[in-house]
This record gives C-alpha cells, structure tokens and sequence, in this order.
C-alpha cells in the first residue's frame, strides 16, 4: 500500500528501498512480528552502520545504511498490511531517527578529525532539511486522503489508536516533541502558508526529497565508500541553502 492515491505519487528520491520493504511487509504479514519490532531492527542495523564507519569499514557502513533505510520503510508497510496503523510506531520510528542521525554525524567527525561545532551545524542542517520534506510530504497526504498517521501540527499527544495505549503514545510524543518541536517550529515559521497551498506538484515533491532520510543516508554512504569523508559534513552545511530555495519555489507556484 502507498501512503499517496496513485495519481498523486510522485518520484521520491529518499524511498528506493520501498519495493523491498514491501516485500519484507508481505512476507510478515502473517507472523508475530510487529512494526515495532521491525523499527528496532532499523535500529540496530543502523548501530552497525555506525561501528562500521568508526572502523573505517565504509562499503559495509553502506550497506547497513541502506538496510536501514529499507527497514525503516517496512515497518510503516507492515502496520498498513496488517491494518495496525499506531502513534506509538510512527513518534518511535521519529525518536530512533533522530538520535542514529546525531550519532552518523558524530561517528563522521571522529574518523575524520573535523570541527565539533561544524558537525553540529551539519547536524541542524540535516534535520530541517527533513522536516521541510516531511512538512510537504504530510500536507500532501492529508490534501488527497493519503496516510494520515502523521499530521502537519504536532502539538499535543494524539488520542490512541485500537490496541496501544495512551501512555506509551504520550511519551513518545512527548520525546518526539523535545526532539523535532524546534525543528518543526523553524520550518513552519520559514514557510506558514504551505498547509493553504492549492497543491504540491510533483516535480517540487521530487526535488525536496532529496532532503529525505534515505536519500540522505545513501548520500553519506556513497560519500564514504568515495573517500569524499571530508566532505560530508561540509555538504549538509551548504545545501541547508536548498530550503529556501524549495520554499521559493512552492510560493510561486502557489501564487
């Protein structure tokens, strides 16, 4: 199942590893396994990833990457196949993402001896880039009745879903609200008109997904796997620019 009405979906540079998550969901549909379990195995497979970047081993760190990535597609898959959609799994999918990024970065900087308050940077760089993309992204599936288990405004814990509990959702909100709060607040004051927007074409969708996580990740993999360490960090730096020229672009077309 796609989170988009076929007429609506787009080519998403961050999402190549959905065939095979569809593939993972399907042959799970029918076990014990939950989403939640398939998120912690992102989770450790993007530990690995990190192991293998601190040990210099970059096509291996590349692979666990993109596993990762894949992962983190099927468990989204997997909740839609079993029909077991959950605020519990999507704020856990978001908390896991955010701490492996800080620690991809960290893990760039000590292997390549850079400046700390660079990576920080680099850092902030790399998460609003993903909130802008997921900004769009969710305006875009509430506009056309796509997956609405994430919503444009995360102000407070959402009411709990058939079969999780309300506890468990407003901690991880509340984790994910100390997380993403400030990242969220940025991109919406940067841009506050976007959820008005008549629509969101399909080639802008394209371009801002660049900024998603797993094209992200595939980025720094590649990047690794060319010696081009150095540049990592330097490169989320700059093409944090790219958000504002992405926001141009969406009030011209909207105009």
């Amino acid at each position: 199942m796609s989170k988009l009405p076929a007429e609506h979906r787009f080519f998403d540079l961050s999402d190549y590893g959905r065939p095979i998550a569809r593939q993972i969901a399907t042959a799970l549909k029918n076990t014990n396994v939950t989403p939640i379990h398939v998120t912690l195995l992102f989770v450790v497979a993007g530990l690995i990833a990190i192991v293998c970047i601190i040990e210099n081993q970059y096509e291996a760190a590349l692979f666990f990457l993109i596993v990762k990535s894949i992962l983190d597609a099927a468990d989204g898959e997997l909740a839609r196949v079993k029909n077991t959609p959950s605020y519990t799994g999507r704020y856990l999918d978001s908390v896991a993402d955010i701490i492996l990024n800080f620690f991809f970065l960290l893990s760039i900087w000590f292997v390549t001896n850079g400046s700390l308050s660079l990576m920080f940077f680099a850092f902030l760089g790399l998460q609003l880039q993903g909130t802008l993309y997921n900004y769009y992204y969710v305006i875009l599936r509430n506009k056309v009745n796509g997956d609405r288990t994430s919503r444009v405004f995360e102000h407070a814990a959402p009411t709990a879903m058939p079969g999780e509990q309300q506890r468990h959702v407003d901690n991880l909100f509340g984790a994910y609200y100390v997380l993403y709060g400030g990242f969220d607040k940025i991109i919406f004051w940067l841009d506050k008109k976007a959820p008005a927007s008549e629509h969101m074409p399909k080639l802008l969708m394209t371009a801002v997904s660049s900024f998603g996580l797993g094209f992200q990740l595939l980025l720094i993999g590649v990047m690794l796997c060319l010696n081009l360490a150095d540049y990592i960090i330097p490169f989320f730096i700059f093409y944090t620019i790219f958000i504002f020229i992405f926001i141009a672009i969406r009030r011209i077309v909207n105009s």
